[in-house]
C-alpha cells in the first residue's frame, strides 16, 4: 500500500511541477513578444532628425514595452525591453542604414545618415 500512494505523490508532484513550467514558458513568451512589438514600433518610427527617441508602448494601464533607438554613425541600435506580469525580456538589435533601406524602412534620399 506504501508504494502506491508515495508513486501517487511523485506523479502529483510532476504534474504540478509540468504546469508550473508551461505557465512560465508561457509568460516569458509573451515577454519576448512584447519585447519584439517594440523593436517593429522603433524601425517604424525612425526619426529623420533627432539622433536618440524613448518610448514607453502602454495599453490597457499596463506596460508593455520599453523602446530606446539610438543612430550610430552607419546605422541603429534598438533596445527593446518587453514585460509581461514579473516577467521582463530585453533585445538588442544592430541595423546599418544599407540594411534599413533595403527592407523599406528608411527611405533612399531621406536624411537618415
Amino acid at each position: 500500500m506504501k508504494p502506491d500512494y508515495i508513486l501517487c505523490l511523485i506523479l502529483i508532484f510532476s504534474l504540478t511541477n509540468l504546469l508550473a513550467q508551461e505557465k512560465t514558458e508561457g509568460d516569458i513568451d509573451m515577454a519576448y513578444q512584447n519585447a519584439k512589438k517594440g523593436i517593429y514600433w522603433a524601425l517604424s518610427n525612425i526619426p529623420e532628425k533627432k539622433t536618440k527617441i524613448e518610448e514607453d508602448l502602454i495599453a490597457d494601464d499596463k506596460l508593455y514595452a520599453e523602446v530606446k533607438l539610438y543612430k550610430e554613425v552607419n546605422g541603429v541600435k534598438i533596445i527593446s525591453t518587453g514585460y509581461y506580469h514579473s516577467n521582463k525580456i530585453e533585445i538588442t538589435i544592430y541595423k546599418s542604414y544599407d540594411s534599413l533601406r533595403e527592407e523599406g524602412y528608411i527611405k533612399l534620399e531621406g536624411g537618415s545618415d
